[in-house]
């Protein structure tokens, strides 16, 4: 082999193992890439959230992550096909105009899928309702939709299993 054809030899080589650099790169640049964004949110919220987190030694961005996970996580269920069982929970402030009688009738709506509901009084404003349920996935999801889009309910959690 000549000189000529070493050098060109090398040059491929190289040539192949900067382009592995590089896609290893982008790979790399894929996984590790950020977006930033904004949030408007009551400043009480802010100020509770920012409590906990150090409590547990979190920053807000892996504070914010993780509740990201979680809700999407919590949420897969609602992609399934077939029957279901679990529990609507609601926190909310039953002085606020009509937002009982809301609720009652949207349980109304759904007798079918309801198996029983506790409704606990929590202090003089607020309100603890446990709705349980069974039923096919989407009226499930229907219901736990129109229950939590209230605009007086300050809290909900929707813990669903398959059977």
């Amino acid at each position: 082999m000549d000189e000529k054809e070493l050098n060109s030899k090398r040059s491929s080589k190289h040539s192949h193992l900067q382009k592995e650099e590089q896609h290893k790169n982008e790979h790399q640049d894929e996984r590790t890439k950020v977006t930033r964004f904004s949030v408007s949110l009551d400043p009480l919220l802010l100020q509770e959230f920012d409590e906990m987190i150090e409590k547990i030694g979190y920053n807000r961005s892996t504070a914010i992550v993780t509740a990201m996970r979680n809700f999407i996580v919590d949420r897969l269920w609602e992609g399934e096909v077939g029957e279901v069982v679990g529990a609507i929970t609601l926190i909310y402030d039953h002085h606020r105009s009509g937002v009982t009688e809301e609720l009652i009738n949207i349980q109304h709506d759904y007798h079918h899928e309801i198996t029983t509901t506790t409704h606990v009084h929590l202090d003089h404003d607020n309100c603890l309702e446990i709705v349980a349920v069974r039923g096919q996935t989407q009226r499930i999801r229907e219901l736990a939709e129109k229950l939590t889009a209230n605009r007086w309910v300050k809290q909900s959690k929707i813990s669903i299993l398959k059977i």
